[in-house]
């Protein structure tokens, strides 16, 4: 059953005035979901999905769409191109979706890393063109920050096990996913022992990540200067909905409290499994993942195995996904 909807009268300036509960979660997915073809196929048959990427190329100055639909993988793979595709991917998706003229309930927003950004354009915080050209730089600098580090993924151990293992290695935990599969990141020279530190600990696997840095580790500080200032240059409005953020995995209503949180999520694990669980704590029994891939989906089955998913990507998944909220 739905949870009520709230009297517009109980909203002040866009956010609401006290807690109420939210049916459905609308999630955001980060880098690596990106895909050459992702966003074409509901642009063929969507003319607000179309648009979005028309809007894209404008805001850019290049042709993001082809990038998009026609590659090459090489080149949608860069972090400073990858960041905005997806954004302007899961927008076109999001807007598939509400130009269907249903009348939700009103949603949490979750986004995992790059995604927070794009949940405070589907929140009505950030302006779409604004986005694009705000992650298209925290792309660029994150690709030229020190290549000296990187990223892997951990399966079959809990982030306190994790942590335990790799503690003393310069490695950090950087996402904690889902239980039993956790992204750590740090200094290359220092991953291989924590792998063999992660292995004897009881890890399945600990496979590398094709990333540019150590992304969401304490290295990446060198990027917040630079970044923080491109955030406060940028115009935030009123969120529409609460977003709960990857820092703390507490939801917001404020979407000035994200001029801080944005810049503190570069350096500062994703805190998804938190995140999921705070959001079905809010009332939230069915999530649906807006952009190329499902695997922010995936981690929810695995964090909340009873939740309703959907993943809307394209015209087949976009009726799935309507199936599940009509």
């Amino acid at each position: 059953m739905s949870a009520p909807r709230p009297d517009r009268a109980t909203r002040v300036s866009g956010s609401y005035a006290a807690r109420v509960s939210a049916a459905r979660a609308w999630l955001f997915p980060g880098q690596g979901s990106q895909m050459v073809g992702m966003g074409k196929a509901l642009a063929n048959v969507v003319t607000d999905a179309a648009r979005s990427y028309d809007e894209a190329n404008d805001a850019l100055g290049f042709d993001l769409r082809a990038l998009c639909w026609d590659g090459p993988a090489s080149e949608l793979e860069r972090t400073a191109n990858a960041q905005p595709a997806i954004l302007a991917t899961s927008i076109a998706a999001h807007r598939a979706f509400l130009a269907q003229g249903l009348n939700a309930d009103d949603p949490i927003l979750l986004g995992h890393s790059l995604g927070e950004f794009t949940a405070l354009v589907a929140g009505g915080a950030l302006d779409f063109g604004d986005a694009l050209r705000l992650v298209r730089k925290r792309g660029e600098l994150m690709q030229a920050a020190d290549a000296s580090g990187g990223m892997a993924a951990v399966l079959g151990l809990d982030v306190d096990a994790v942590a335990a293992a790799i503690g003393g290695t310069e490695v950090v935990v950087a996402n904690d996913n889902a239980p039993g599969q956790i992204v750590i990141s740090g200094p290359l020279s220092a991953l291989p022992r924590a792998a063999e530190a992660l292995k004897a600990a009881g890890a399945k696997r600990v496979i590398p990540l094709k990333v540019s840095g150590a992304f969401h580790s304490p290295s990446m500080r060198a990027v917040a200067p630079a970044l923080a200032e491109a955030i406060r240059a940028t115009p935030f409005g009123k969120l529409k909905y609460r977003v709960i953020a990857n820092v703390d995995a507490q939801p917001h209503e404020h979407a000035s409290d994200f001029v801080t949180l944005l810049e503190k999520q570069v350096h500062s694990p994703v805190q998804w499994v938190a995140s999921v669980r705070r959001a079905a704590g809010e009332g939230a029994t069915t999530f649906i993942e807006f952009g190329a891939g499902n695997v922010l989906t995936g981690l929810v089955k695995r964090i909340l195995p009873d939740a309703r998913t959907a993943n809307l990507s394209d015209p087949e998944t976009l009726r799935e996904a309507l199936d599940l909220v009509r």
